[in-house]
């Protein structure tokens, strides 16, 4: 069986980083990996994906559209651009966070209302956060991403050790012990 993460936001939010650290965990699990990213207009606040498929054998990068067990949107809007990648029963973990593009704010486009109960209407299984606050409290507006992971890894069979391996492995030496106290948050926001 192969396990499908999708990661979605915006450029500078540390979707790369995000599944990176997702495609470690599974590679220190021992599965086999293959990771796909678009990320066309970051640098000027476009839309980045990035999908991360493991399991004894992957054949493919892509995910399948409703096969994936969890969407991690870093940003809210992102979440409901990516819903059908999203399986029936998959975890979509959104972050509360709303960058507002350009459309938007020159007045071409309006931003959508959204909050956990129009998103609820969406998703069966839902874990809405306010990661950025979260970040913010630990010192480092930079860790919602991993805060955002520590609750995807709730809904993964993946070993929490590998978790831990995986950051150790993927941040900056200066940044881990802040990243790994992250990750944790997230899994006790998502358990509660």
């Amino acid at each position: 069986m192969t396990t499908s993460v999708i990661l979605v936001g915006v450029g500078g939010q540390g979707i790369l980083l995000a599944s990176e650290i997702v495609a470690q965990a599974a590679v220190a699990s021992g599965f086999d990996v293959k990771t796909n990213e678009v990320h066309g207009m970051a640098q000027r606040g476009g839309s980045v994906v990035a999908q991360v498929r493991f399991g004894e054998k992957v054949y493919s990068p892509l995910i399948p559209s409703g096969t994936a067990a969890v969407l991690c949107a870093l940003e809210a809007a992102e979440s409901l651009r990516a819903i059908d990648y999203l399986a029936q029963d998959g975890l979509a973990v959104v972050s509360s966070q709303r960058i507002i593009p350009v459309t938007v704010s020159s007045g071409a486009a309006s931003y959508p209302e959204l909050n956990a109960d129009v998103l609820k209407k969406y998703f069966a299984r839902l874990v809405y956060l306010d990661a950025v606050s979260q970040a913010n409290a630990l010192g480092n507006t930079k860790t919602s991403n991993v805060i955002l992971l520590g609750a995807l890894s709730t809904a993964i069979d993946l070993p929490h050790e590998s978790w831990l391996t995986a950051i150790k492995m993927s941040v900056k030496p200066k940044f881990v012990d802040i990243n790994l106290q992250a990750f944790e948050v997230g899994i006790s926001l998502a358990t509660a």
